[in-house]
């Protein structure tokens, strides 16, 4: 007969131990080992399931496919990102930091869906129904097709989809919501997997669109089990910063598409607004050449911006000077500094050095290293490059410019918004780009005060 022995389980990743423990020797999460009692025996023997036809595994050479239908969701930048468009069934997951405008974008999806004619429920689990609909009258997203429930309860959020029929469903977020059928308080790994696969199930089996929002740790990774990366189709990345109005949204998983897609918005008072071209939104407004600025093409998926790079070089008499920066690494910044008055001979330690981006955007890749080393070199020397020069490359420790990742559409992205001089990895050394772009400057004039 089959006896059943008590242990204990991680709710989290399913590690199972003799004795109980505050902290899972797997995983090392806290709070999730719990009792669980499992048959042993001869009663754990799976017996094998009897397959129909319609069942049975086929050659692959048999099978028929059929190409992925998607249908727009109404905003071009939402669906460059995901590949296209909303594939009926599929579910996506869409998370960010508290505030960067997440519940606002699903509010513009779920409007514009509804003006095309389709239902759309929008179950929000944490504002009431007024709160969204004020949000919506200030947003133009009043729809007789867009219906909101504020619903925590996984069962009837169940009754809800099967009262509408949605064509769309949107549930804001997945960590609020909790099931009867798990243990523990919404937002724990249990509670999560449970409600998570049950929406799932339900949208693959409907052919119904599933929209979940998810909340994001200390570190900005998804909050709850690694899992629910795993069940859903699409994991995208709402990013920015609270201080500009710029937003970025990123595929990090596509199952119907490419991951290296980019989309851009913008918050305004009326909502989210798409932003087609944002080849302005990172260069300054002025139109005379200024020392200490040059312009780089940076890469956002397959998308190719012009980000201007601003230095300021000031005499300081402090034992050790300042390293300010803003948008860019601080230490990619010390490295270039080093690089500079060891290679080119631009003696930089005894000043203050502050280098920054305009637009609040930030540059992580090595493509910018040579726009900031001639920035830097430009403050220096007061000297200004024109407006029409731009600057591609990453700048070894020995002063060896290499040419970076999708240099052709780059430099093809450059001429197309009137950069008529392009200084990359064709100058092999630093000095050698910096002779080539310094051939070009114009000295500023200083100002003479009015008082």
């Amino acid at each position: 007969m089959a006896r059943i022995t008590t242990n204990f389980r991680c709710s989290e990743c399913g590690w199972t131990t003799l004795k109980w423990a505050g902290r899972c020797g797997e995983c090392q999460a806290w709070g999730t080992v719990a009792e669980a009692g499992q048959t042993t025996g001869i009663a754990r023997t799976l017996k094998p399931v009897v397959l129909s036809d319609e069942r049975a595994a086929q050659p692959i050479t048999a099978i028929t496919a059929s190409a992925v239908a998607h249908w727009p969701s109404g905003i071009a930048e939402f669906d460059r990102v995901l590949g296209g468009g909303i594939v009926p069934g599929a579910t996506i997951l869409l998370s960010g930091e508290p505030g960067v405008g997440k519940s606002t974008l699903l509010l513009e999806v779920a409007s514009r869906a509804a003006a095309t004619g389709k239902r759309v429920l929008y179950v929000s689990a944490e504002e009431s129904v007024n709160q969204v609909r004020m949000r919506a009258q200030r947003t133009g997203a009043l729809h007789d097709s867009l219906y909101l429930a504020a619903e925590t309860d996984l069962a009837t959020i169940i009754g809800q989809i099967d009262q509408v029929h949605p064509d769309l469903l949107i549930v804001d977020s997945v960590q609020t919501v909790s099931s009867s059928l798990s243990d523990g308080l919404a937002g724990q790994p249990g509670q999560v997997r449970e409600v998570a696969s049950t929406l799932i199930r339900i949208s693959k089996d409907r052919d119904l669109p599933l929209l979940l929002v998810g909340h994001v740790t200390k570190d900005g990774s998804i909050a709850g089990p690694r899992l629910l990366e795993h069940l859903v189709d699409v994991v995208c990345q709402f990013e920015g910063d609270r201080q500009t109005a710029l937003r970025f949204i990123r595929a990090h998983k596509n199952r119907f598409g490419p991951t290296d897609e980019v989309g851009c918005f913008e918050m305004t008072g009326d909502g989210i607004a798409e932003v087609a071209d944002p080849s302005g939104l990172f260069l300054s407004r002025s139109t005379a050449p200024v020392s200490g600025t040059c312009v780089t093409i940076a890469t956002e998926g397959r998308r190719s911006l012009p980000v201007e790079v601003q230095a300021l070089i000031v005499k300081s008499s402090a034992p050790q000077p300042r390293r300010v920066t803003n948008g860019v690494d601080s230490s990619r910044v010390a490295m270039l500094l080093a690089v500079l008055e060891r290679r080119a001979k631009l003696p930089l330690s005894s000043s203050d050095v502050y280098v920054s981006t305009v637009g609040g955007i930030r540059l992580t890749e090595p493509g910018a290293d040579l726009a900031i080393a001639l920035a830097i070199a430009s403050a220096y020397s007061d000297k200004a490059f024109p407006t029409t020069l731009a600057a591609i490359g990453e700048i070894s420790l020995a002063g060896e410019i290499r040419s970076v990742s999708h240099s052709k559409q780059r430099a093809a992205e450059a001429h197309r918004l009137g950069f008529t001089t392009l200084v990359d990895s064709t100058s092999t050394h630093l000095r050698e780009a910096m002779r080539t772009a310094f051939a070009t400057t114009e000295t500023v004039q200083p100002e003479v005060p009015q008082f």
